[in-house]
């Protein structure tokens, strides 16, 4: 594979989507400029200070405008705040010349073809030979930019499509056209996914592509439905969320934060050039969508959509959901179908999947409406928009954020028999399909060997998932390479000596069985292998601890049960940090709680990009006794240096966990001591596992030694202690704090100063165990704690009394 070497990235285009990409390359530590027109206009501020169209501050002033609101807005673009120095900014007048010194230029500017011709010519005035030239479109023919352009520029040019927002949506697209060298599309390929974290998905240049193309036709698709159905704004977004493993935005949310324009925008232009698609009326705008558009309820952008905000008579937001009957907005409605209630305790989406999809009242009509329609649309689909059936899968999962694609969907719910319910219901599928299970094929993807493996069209036999060979998927691993499991966790044979332990229960929460499952890997790695991982493939590494046990213990009042099972916890953490083998963890989204203390325990941390992690038990009343209060203690303690002061270092963890902060990046844990200099960042989440197993080779191969348990903790005492309750004291007086988030605060700081020693003095880590886990068991004394964790069992939501 040709290589090229990407230090510089230029970025045209300062949108929201080009000014958010220029943001997501300054993450990976690129340095980006990012350019857009110069004002042909003053604004009155201007003028009244008598500025001219040449000043800078004006010439900068779209480009200065749009980086800054990108920078300020939520979800942030940016891993932390101080990357976007990373970005310079400027205007294509002044400094498009400066391109050249740049080693990928990437065309962000609005989607119309004569404009993006426009700028390619000014890029070709300056654009050194051999550069690497993109376009973010989403929809404008690759082929149609190429005219007028050079041999080289063609060469190097391709499509590139991030979807919004590029940090946190997976999916980029890569396009090349019929004159892109193929060594540009390899390295695209691999770059996007190594470097920038995406699933990169090789697409053919159709209209929409792939995923706009599937993920616009189940929208439109569904909304048909929902108008044939009569079915309410609420009942919908209920319908289509988490529940079938799609995003908690679902389908109105979404629309409304994306923008109504850019869907209608999109189904307009594809019943415009899809003449020859089978479904295409289904692009036809339905009324529900078409009257709000008429009227410019667009979504969030115009204050108003399938939702409103509104303030009601004490100031409090209410949003408000759009009655398709009157078009006024009214109280949001809720879904009270008898088949949702069934399928909401299944933890599997396929054992939910099975109970909708089949069930016998509205909503398991629309579930059949809805996925039968799209099934059949798919089959319809290959090889028009791709040749293999698993780029369908890969680009609708990872660009509108389903837990499973189409094919994976149908594979669920068994593929021969959801073809004859097709059937029944007039969404008969393509010839393809059959001629599948006719050679004996029932499923569209198999595990073998420990490789994902997808159904072939063309040579009717099963292939190997291309770009999946650095990966390690412990899904395929199940059928054979489980070694001990119980309902909550697994261990897994990586190979190469390497165990992996896998959670399973809700939200992955750290109870009896994962618990023992770490212990028992550690085990068995001691005796007859190298090392220990971590991991899993779950939306999330682990949300804490099992609250519901210990409330149930707690509301008994068996406090003896509750200590054994911290003590227990305690000493699986220091087991981890202290077994004779290395032992990594690999988090992923949350990381709360004991995920957390657990990650902060490893001999080494492979952390994805996208780690939420923190130490958040003051949210129910209590404080971090899995070892984190220790571990936090003793991390400032390492990180003090001659003439720092300790008082100063100490008071920052104490507020991470005093306030139950929560890093909003890998990048943000090592500034709260969460992850060290040691610890790694991988961008791809999928290949996390594979990373992990990694770093415990390479610890093994540098001779791994047991370490000794620490007893050179420097701690402060009462005189910590005192400047401690003086600030706690301040904050309630001020009615900052409740009087139980004082007393929290107060037993974090005994327990990080080190209790009632007279001076400040080393102690070992046993000494910070044993306090944190008294403290915490006090704590669960109390009727305050109790509420805490008794409504966020039942709601979900944090209570502050």
């Amino acid at each position: 594979m040709k290589k090229f070497n990407i230090k510089k990235v230029a970025v045209l285009g300062s949108g929201i989507m080009g000014s958010r990409i220029a943001c997501h390359f300054a993450n990976i530590g690129v340095e980006v400029l990012l350019l857009d027109i110069a004002p042909k206009e003053l604004t009155e501020v201007e003028q009244k200070k008598s500025l001219t169209l040449e000043h800078p501050a004006v010439r900068n002033r779209i480009v200065n405008s749009s980086f800054e609101k990108a920078v300020k807005s939520n979800p942030a673009p940016l891993y932390h705040p101080s990357y976007a120095q990373r970005v310079k900014l400027g205007n294509f007048e002044d400094n498009m010349k400066d391109i050249a010194d740049y080693d990928w230029i990437i065309e962000v500017v609005i989607e119309k073809l004569d404009i993006k011709k426009i700028v390619f010519e000014q890029v070709e005035q300056y654009r050194k030979p051999g550069t690497l030239i993109t376009s973010n479109t989403s929809g404008i023919p690759i082929n149609l930019m190429l005219d007028g352009r050079t041999e080289d520029f063609q060469k190097h040019f391709c499509g590139t499509h991030f979807f919004n927002p590029p940090r946190y949506l997976r999916l980029l697209e890569i396009i090349p056209s019929q004159k892109t060298d193929p060594e540009v599309v390899e390295f695209l390929m691999h770059y996007g996914d190594l470097y920038l974290g995406k699933e990169t998905v090789l697409c053919k240049d159709t209209p929409a592509f792939i995923a706009n193309r599937i993920g616009v036709y189940g929208i439109l698709s569904a909304m048909h439905t929902v108008e044939k159905m009569e079915l309410t704004v609420g009942e919908v977004d209920r319908l289509t969320g988490p529940l079938i493993g799609r995003a908690k935005s679902a389908t109105f949310r979404t629309m409304d934060v994306v923008g109504l324009d850019t869907t209608v925008n999109v189904a307009n232009n594809l019943y415009q050039v899809l003449k020859h698609d089978e479904s295409r009326d289904t692009f036809k705008l339905p009324a529900i969508v078409k009257e709000l558009y008429d009227r410019k309820w667009l979504g969030d952008k115009t204050g108003q959509g399938y939702f409103k905000k509104i303030k009601d008579e004490k100031g409090k937001s209410v949003i408000l959901e759009l009655d398709f009957k009157t078009y006024e907005y009214g109280e949001r409605t809720k879904a009270k179908f008898p088949s949702l209630e069934m399928a909401k305790p299944k933890d599997e989406l396929k054992e939910r999947l099975k109970i909708l999809v089949s069930a016998q009242d509205k909503a398991g009509e629309f579930y059949r409406a809805h996925f039968y329609d799209l099934f059949r649309y798919c089959t319809f689909r290959i090889p028009e928009i791709a040749d293999e059936l698993f780029r369908i899968d890969q680009a609708v999962s990872a660009g509108f954020g389903w837990e499973a694609g189409p094919f994976e969907t149908w594979d669920m719910l068994g593929v021969k028999k959801t073809v004859s319910k097709m059937e029944e219901a007039g969404h008969k599928p393509a010839q393809w399909v059959y001629d599948m299970l006719e050679s004996g094929a029932n499923s569209f993807y198999k595990s073998e060997n420990g490789k994902r493996m997808y159904y072939d069209i063309d040579s009717k036999n099963y292939k190997v998932v291309p770009g999946t060979d650095d990966f390690i998927l412990l899904d395929t691993l199940r059928e054979n390479k489980v070694l001990w499991s119980s309902d909550g966790a697994s261990i897994l044979d990586l190979g190469d000596g390497v165990l992996n332990v896998e959670f399973h229960t809700k939200m992955n929460t750290l109870g009896n069985d994962p618990v023992e499952a770490i212990n028992r890997a550690i085990d068995m790695a001691e005796k007859n292998y190298t090392g220990v991982v971590i991991g899993n493939e779950g939306q999330n590494f682990s949300a804490g601890a099992n609250l519901a046990m210990l409330f149930m213990y707690a509301i008994e009042q068996e406090f003896d049960e509750i200590e054994m099972m911290i003590r227990q916890f305690q000493n699986t953490m220091m087991r981890a940090r202290y077994s004779s083998v290395p032992v990594v963890v690999a988090p992923h989204g949350l990381s709360l709680g004991g995920g957390c203390e657990l990650t902060m325990h490893a001999d080494q941390v492979v952390a994805a990009a996208e780690t939420y992690i923190g130490l958040v038990e003051v949210g129910v009343g209590l404080i971090p006794a899995g070892g984190g209060t220790k571990e936090l203690t003793l991390r400032v303690s390492d990180s003090l240096e001659a003439g720092d002061i300790e008082f100063n270092a100490l008071q920052n963890a104490f507020m991470n966990i005093a306030t139950a902060k929560v890093a909003t990046s890998a990048r943000e844990a090592y500034e709260m001591h969460i992850l060290r200099d040691r610890d790694i960042v991988t961008m791809n989440k999928t290949r996390l596992i594979a990373d992990a197993k990694e770093a415990v080779l390479a610890l093994a191969e540098q001779g791994y030694s047991q370490p000794m348990q620490r007893k050179d903790i420097k701690v402060q005492g009462k005189p910590g202690i005192a400047l401690f309750l003086a600030g706690i004291y301040g904050m309630h007086q001020g009615h900052y704090i409740s009087d139980h988030d004082k007393k929290i605060a107060e037993k974090i700081a005994y327990v990080m100063c080190g209790g009632e020693l007279s001076y400040p003095q080393l102690v070992s880590e046993q000494y910070l165990l044993d306090m944190e886990r008294e403290a915490f068991l006090s704590l669960t004394g109390e009727k305050k704690t109790l509420e805490r964790i008794q409504s966020l069992l039942q709601g979900g939501k944090p209570l502050r009394n």
